[in-house]
């Protein structure tokens, strides 16, 4: 499978494509204007406790308070003793304290950043901290060393395990150990790239103290990398054939990094001078422009509908004009085939999250229907998100998830429409004309006026005129008053004004 890497840099955004075999699957957006939060560690204050929610509001700086739950809070060390570790960094003895036992309002506290404020919520927060290096993932509180599920080698995991146990152990006089997590980008690496991230990650939790000590409530005291060098510390592996960077500066900036981090891929980075936009070469600007359409086309005929909305994502299946060649059982199993490998890549393109609903036509074949669910799972083994699928329901319906951190691509590049207020429909002309005729008779019974004047869209005015002129006429005798119309190109279609003259 050839795979590259695409970074486009303009003086106010950051794009980030990752493509396979000539497909985009991947696109990140960072602007200027709006650098995503998630990754950053601020010295928050505590605004407000809800026991009933089990969670506070924080202030760390930001333009709305960010929220933290209770399970995301760690939870005061046991003695030595009686501690189990746990996968969620908590104290391992069962007993969750309430809210009001962890926290107060008033109290200082630092929090690192988990999902980016999204539509009206807030950030979301956890003061379990984690920083990732290219092959580990510090975790100050815990003292634990976990490894990656995704490596399935046992004898990679042991050997991992006994390389980083001996480096991990060594305690600092004074400092309590460190726990860290082995991310899957390590698998095969040597035990000198391994020691290199240890050191490098304490050498950041020791700035990171320093900042704590002397920062000020909603100040920043550790900041995830910028887009280029944080696609390249999660995506870079061998896999990549190419890194391709538009930008001589962020090139070497690029460069410096995968030199110091990953030397053995140097050869892979390259800085593109061609005239043709890197994004225009690869055809990713066409791509983008058809992720932002609910409409996605399969090769065979049919075609994905793709809706997304505050509380799930939906995607609906149609055989559209495929005929398929045996049978209608046999066109149905293969359009949902196309369709779970489409989708896959769709949820990975436009970063879909939160619970995602599949309705696949209906089949009646059982195999069918397990074929088309590993059609699925295979797609979305690259998704580098986490993701979980639970069986077809019995309509055909498949429900997932898939991990949440960054709004969608969607959100990022679009706002709502202001002629249909986001509604994705406009009211016909039809129903604005009975709208602009109710209005005239609410506004001659309050107010004195000898004329009226009408102003709306073109298309409106044209149909009051021609379709409704008898109404018009009807109206001015009923309401004993003269009415002129008057189109303005600049109105949307459901705007109007009755001007009283």
């Amino acid at each position: 499978m050839s795979e590259e890497i695409l970074i486009n840099m303009t003086p106010r955004e950051t794009r980030v494509g990752v493509v396979e075999n000539g497909m985009l699957q991947e696109l990140h957006v960072e602007r200027t204007s709006r650098r995503g939060y998630v990754g950053n560690v601020y010295k928050g204050r505590v605004q407000r406790v809800m026991p009933g929610m089990q969670a506070v509001f924080v202030d760390i700086g930001l333009e709305r308070a960010a929220f933290l739950h209770a399970s995301d809070i760690v939870r005061p060390p046991l003695p030595e003793a009686a501690e189990v570790p746990s996968a969620g960094g908590g104290n391992g003895n069962g007993h969750m304290p309430s809210i009001s036992e962890l926290v107060h309002e008033g109290q200082e506290i630092v929090v690192q950043v988990v999902k980016d404020p999204i539509g009206t919520k807030g950030a979301r927060l956890s003061t379990h901290l984690s920083i990732p290096s290219r092959y580990l993932v510090l975790l100050p509180h815990a003292r634990t060393l976990g490894i990656s599920t995704r490596i399935e080698d046992e004898p990679e995991r042991q050997r991992l395990k006994d390389v980083l146990t001996p480096l991990i152990c060594e305690d600092v006089p004074g400092s309590p150990r460190l726990g860290y997590i082995v991310r899957t980008n390590a698998e095969g690496q040597s035990a000198e790239s391994l020691a290199f991230d240890v050191t490098y990650l304490g050498k950041v939790w020791r700035v990171v103290q320093e900042n704590i000590a002397k920062a000020k409530v909603g100040e920043r005291v550790y900041e995830e990398l910028s887009l280029p060098l944080r696609a390249l510390r999660d995506l870079l592996n061998d896999d990549i054939e190419k890194v391709r960077v538009d930008s001589r500066e962020t090139f070497e900036k690029v460069a410096k990094f995968v030199h110091k981090f990953m030397p053995s891929l140097d050869d892979r980075v390259e800085h593109y001078a061609g005239e043709r936009p890197i994004f225009d070469l690869y055809g990713v600007e066409d791509e983008i422009q058809r992720a932002l359409r609910k409409e996605v086309p399969l090769k065979s005929g049919g075609y994905l509908i793709v809706d997304q909305t505050e509380a799930m994502t939906t995607i609906d299946v149609n055989t559209g004009g495929y005929l398929g060649t045996r049978n209608l059982e046999e066109t149905v199993y293969r359009t949902n085939l196309e369709a779970a490998q489409a989708a896959a890549r769709q949820l990975r393109l436009r970063n879909l999250g939160g619970i995602i609903i599949i309705d696949f036509i209906d089949m009646t074949d059982e195999e069918h229907k397990r074929q088309v669910i590993r059609m699925l799972e295979k797609g979305l083994a690259r998704d580098h998100a986490k993701t979980t699928v639970y069986p077809m329901s019995q309509l055909g319906l498949v429900e997932m998830t898939r991990k949440r951190t960054t709004e969608s691509l969607e959100r990022q590049l679009c706002e709502p429409c202001p002629a249909c207020m986001g509604r994705g429909t406009v009211k016909t002309s039809e129903t604005v004309t009975y709208e602009i005729f109710r209005e005239i008779t609410r506004a001659v019974r309050q107010f004195n006026a000898q004329k009226l004047l009408v102003m709306a869209s073109p298309k409106v005015v044209g149909r009051i005129l021609e379709e409704e002129s008898t109404a018009v006429a009807e109206l001015e005798e009923f309401i004993s008053k003269s009415i002129r119309f008057q189109a303005e190109e600049h109105y949307s279609q459901e705007q109007f004004d009755v001007v009283l003259l």
